[in-house]
């Protein structure tokens, strides 16, 4: 039983990098998180099917500005047993902008639920539209 419970639990997780700094792009998901509908339309239109998520937050760490949400209703949970979200932005080394750092821990309800790569390539388009938005109030 142990071995069919661990091929339904996961991690996947992926980076992209951005312009802004990483102490904007922390405080845009944690201080600003109302902002995040007008700032990345694909929020609010278009992304293949609509999705409804409601978490909360675990923890901040202002300091290295990562945040972790535990996800509590919404379309995914429909598949997932658990589903927790750590973003985390770092500085880039050498050069302006950041590195932002997605990392997805989840347990599937069962076998027939896909690996979250679609939701990870979401969080990256929205990392990309959140950063050419706080680029452009600059």
């Amino acid at each position: 039983m142990a071995e069919e419970a661990s091929s339904l639990v996961g991690i996947i997780e992926t980076t992209v990098e951005i312009k802004s700094s990483p102490e904007k792009l922390h405080d845009m998901f944690v201080g600003k998180k109302h902002h995040i509908p007008s700032a990345s339309p694909s929020f609010v239109h278009g992304y293949g099917e609509a999705r409804v998520m409601k978490e909360r937050i675990e923890s901040i760490d202002p300091e290295n500005n990562r945040v972790t949400y535990r996800v509590l209703e919404g379309d995914v949970m429909n598949e997932y047993k658990s589903f927790v979200i750590t973003l985390q932005v770092t500085p880039k080394e050498g050069e302006p902008g950041s590195v932002v750092h997605w990392h997805f821990e989840y347990e599937k309800i069962n076998e027939e639920v896909a690996h979250p790569e679609t939701l990870l390539q979401f969080a990256v388009e929205v990392s990309k539209e959140l950063d050419a938005h706080l680029c452009s109030e600059e």
